[in-house]
């Protein structure tokens, strides 16, 4: 019996206008009063729940639909916090849950408070649906909402892996980092993120003698700094295909409307060095997929200086250096070395990440994922994906869990770009497309 989905539409676009109106904002989260609102929505159905306070106004909250045990559990994870808005930018109210023009405004729309509304609503659906009904589900149904995902996950993810990991035993976990993007030609397709690069800080010290500024040095730090940048902007990382990246392009290849591109798609899997690398070449063009090609460089902070009148000694900048699945942080800093031809100037490694395996794109989860997506939409794409961003699926996947990230929302790619940014949105008609996603995709793997 399908759930009367007109019913469950409305209640949908409801319940996230409630969750968008929680301040959520990171810092400080102050998530508790939505955890709270979670776990009442949840009680009030029979749900069972388990809240958690790692510290004053941070929250996690599990629920459990039980089933019969005859397989290891499956994860519905979403996180509650948000990141800051500059509302002089906004043309609506970022925590009203604005509706106009066919879409839904409000910080936390697309990340990641849609995907949580979509997920409280399945947990609510299969207990209505399936286990009021009498029917049983052959694995647990675990709710995670989690805090501080927008800065780390130190009293979020990272904090229940270190304190509660049982409440996390799963085989499978369905969670945020990939999307649903519509192209030209009007077609779409679901990336699923399998695996996430790894997130590292490199920082480059420039010195130069000190002095005062009214007497210019030859080896100012900061010009030493400057010139360092300006060789390192000329540096490429060499192209690695992984595994998901190889099956992500393969796919792809399908749908793709660009004959430029496409032709660039089957040159790179084609199993030729010279085709893939011509390939690589035309791809590298477009931002994202560059991104997924090879380990990436970018500078973020600098620092030099504290008086006008006083050179300083000492320059630095900070780099997100993001390696792929396999790749050595100290192999890329090596390289970076390499390209830069300045006297005093050094390399250090001030933060490493932790590598994740990929989880399985052959898996039971994922061929749930894609079987849903065919019901709504047979002509969809279902691709791997290999996530430049960070999530707390690495975290899972880190204890055995194979988590899969969805963004479940088809959206043209100038929506998606609102996330983290202003008036972010998201149309009502592919909210309604996500909910049905996840719900589909779990009835299928819980039953």
């Amino acid at each position: 019996m399908s759930p009367d989905w007109e019913s469950a539409e409305k209640e949908t676009v409801s319940r996230l206008r409630e969750i968008i109106r929680f301040d959520t904002t990171n810092p400080p989260g102050n998530e508790l009063p939505l955890a709270l609102y979670l776990q009442r929505a949840l009680a009030a159905e029979g749900i069972e729940t388990t809240l958690l306070e790692p510290t004053q106004n941070r929250a996690q909250l599990v629920a459990r639909i039980r089933g019969t045990g005859a397989h290891r559990p499956v994860m519905l994870l979403a996180h509650m916090d948000v990141v800051s808005v500059e509302r002089a930018h906004w043309t609506r109210d970022p925590f009203a849950g604005d509706i106009a023009d066919g879409y839904l405004y409000g910080r936390g729309a697309i990340d990641d408070k849609g995907m949580l509304a979509a997920n409280l609503m399945t947990m609510l659906l299969l207990k209505r649906m399936v286990v009021s009904s009498g029917e049983t589900l052959s694995r647990d149904v675990v709710f995670v909402a989690t805090s501080d995902e927008e800065a780390g996950g130190d009293w979020g993810m990272g904090w229940l892996v270190a304190n509660h990991p049982q409440l996390l035993d799963a085989e499978f976990a369905l969670n945020e980092g990939g999307r649903t993007r519509m192209i030209e030609g009007g077609k779409t397709y679901l990336a699923v993120q399998s695996a996430e690069k790894i997130s590292h800080v490199v920082t480059l010290i420039a010195r130069g003698s000190a002095g005062h500024a009214a007497i210019p040095l030859a080896d100012n730090a900061v010009f030493r700094l400057g010139r360092a940048l300006d060789q390192l902007s000329r540096h490429m990382e060499p192209t690695i295909l992984t595994d998901t990246t190889r099956l992500f392009f393969s796919r792809l290849i399908d749908i793709w409307p660009n004959a430029q591109e496409k032709k660039a798609m089957h040159d790179l899997v084609l199993g030729d060095e010279t085709a893939s690398e011509r390939g690589a070449e035309v791809l590298s063009e477009t931002p994202v997929f560059n991104a997924v090609l090879r380990n990436g460089i970018s500078p973020t902070i600098l620092h030099a200086g504290k008086q006008i009148n006083v050179i300083p000694d000492l320059a630095t900048a900070d780099f997100n250096v993001r390696t792929l699945p396999g790749q050595s942080v100290d192999d890329v800093v090596q390289r970076m070395r390499a390209a830069v031809n300045q006297p005093d100037v050094a390399f250090e490694i001030t933060h490493r990440g932790e590598e994740a395996p990929a989880s399985d794109p052959e898996s039971p989860m994922f061929h749930a994922i894609a079987s849903a997506a065919h019901e709504l939409d047979p002509a969809i794409a279902v691709v791997p994906y290999l996530s430049t961003g960070v999530t707390d699926s690495a975290r899972l996947r880190r204890l055995g869990v194979k988590a899969y990230g969805v963004l479940p929302f088809p959206m043209h790619q100038s929506d998606e770009e609102r996330m983290h940014g202003n008036d972010e949105r998201v149309p009502i008609a592919s909210l309604h497309f996500g909910t049905r996603l996840i719900f589909r995709s779990i009835e299928l793997i819980a039953r």
